[in-house]
């Protein structure tokens, strides 16, 4: 999943996130269920007839994790999947997302600069060194499993990893 959902305007929402299915040859009629039933559970079934550019940046990027998710990959790669949002859309849809991400029980990697997404998102941050990178240290993250992300960012211990993060991050410059 990358940083713009790189949805099709010519294709309605239903369309989009069969896609992945329909390129792969996987576009069964139970594929197709599973997919309208996410669009159910993610808050996309009465668009799925609408345009991209009639939904919000979130449910683009909402619809775009759902077209990924079809697939049923192993493990997700979302490569600054938030970095197009304003501020605020970015909070919603980065909570959003890791509730969905969770439910589904799929392991993802994010790239992000976001120290503050990267503590209210993971589970372990993976700290890079300057070119060429290299994990220059792993920081284990770790809050109750009932809080989502938004809850993350406001509970004592966010403060603690955000800020051995960002040592790491500044002793090595």
């Amino acid at each position: 999943m990358l940083q713009h959902d790189h949805l099709f305007e010519w294709r309605t929402i239903e369309k989009n996130v069969l896609l992945g299915l329909e390129v792969q040859n996987k576009l069964t009629p139970d594929a197709k269920e599973m997919v309208l039933d996410m669009l159910k559970t993610y808050g996309l079934y009465k668009f799925k007839d609408a345009r991209p550019s009639q939904l919000s940046g979130g449910m683009r990027q909402r619809a775009a994790l759902i077209r990924t998710l079809a697939l049923k990959p192993e493990i997700l790669l979302l490569d600054e999947p938030f970095s197009a949002l304003d501020y605020q859309t970015r909070l919603t849809v980065g909570d959003d997302i890791g509730a969905i991400i969770k439910k589904e029980q799929k392991t993802a990697i994010l790239v992000t600069h976001d120290l503050s997404e990267a503590v209210s998102l993971g589970s372990q941050v993976l700290v890079l060194s300057k070119r060429p990178a290299t994990i220059q240290t792993i920081v284990d993250i770790k809050f109750p499993d009932n809080i989502s992300a938004l809850e993350r960012r406001n509970s004592p211990e966010f403060k603690d990893y955000f800020n051995v993060i960002w040592k790491e991050l500044n002793e090595h410059e």
